[in-house]
């Protein structure tokens, strides 16, 4: 799986940090790019991989002992041995092997595990803590493949989740596309847009109240 810090090149992250400066040139807003290498250890997916592979080896010997005339010159020790290994096998392959992994996962349960860490680094760089609540945070979650969009009160309440969505699917496509920095740079032209068009005006006295720098985690 690739580490979050080598999605961009050394230049794309001077290009983003500069087109978050320019985003927020024209509003009060603050634009915080984020990106995680996964949003949770899932060690669900070591369970059901551990499950599938030892009823899958229990069915094996079911149907070669009792729906063949194959003799299998296994004991109950032997059998329970094979499935115990199995098991172990099974959960290992579950839980480090990122593509097997993925399709263990349940969608809804992605999605969840990705809205409640991005919404833990919403919290962690206090983006609610912009003088006019205007911050957004936008979160990449590399083994997921998804995207959240999350914006304060002072600007949610004027954007249509569309809106969002739309953003959304600009990174999404830049990922499949193996663009990642031009979606992101997309992206972050398409918040500081938003924040005009909604009115969120520069105050005279206005600062950089977050940095532009594009974050980056692991977990």
């Amino acid at each position: 799986m690739i580490k979050p810090e080598s999605l961009f090149s050394e230049e794309d992250k001077k290009r983003i940090a500069d087109a978050v400066k320019e985003a927020e040139s024209k509003t009060s807003g603050e634009i915080v790019p984020f990106v995680v290498g996964q949003s949770d250890s899932y060690p669900e997916a070591w369970l059901r991989g551990a499950s599938l592979a030892g009823f899958l080896v229990l069915f094996l010997f079911s149907v070669f002992h009792l729906g063949t005339d194959w003799w299998i010159p296994f004991g109950i020790s032997e059998v329970a041995l094979i499935t115990i290994v199995a098991f172990g096998i099974g959960g290992l392959a579950g839980q480090f092997i990122p593509t097997l992994r993925r399709g263990l996962i349940p969608d809804a349960m992605e999605q969840q595990r990705v809205d409640e860490r991005a919404a833990l680094a919403f919290l962690d760089e206090e983006i609610f803590k912009t003088r006019e609540r205007t911050g957004i945070l936008i979160f990449l979650s590399l083994f997921e493949r998804r995207v959240c969009i999350i914006g304060d009160e002072g600007i949610n309440k004027l954007v249509k989740t569309e809106e969002w969505d739309e953003i959304v699917h600009i990174i999404v496509q830049s990922m499949k596309s193996g663009a990642p920095a031009d979606g992101m740079l997309e992206a972050i032209w398409k918040c500081g847009h938003l924040l005009e068009r909604q009115g969120v005006e520069i105050r005279p006295d206005d600062t950089d109240e977050l940095d532009n720098t594009v974050r980056f985690s692991d977990k």
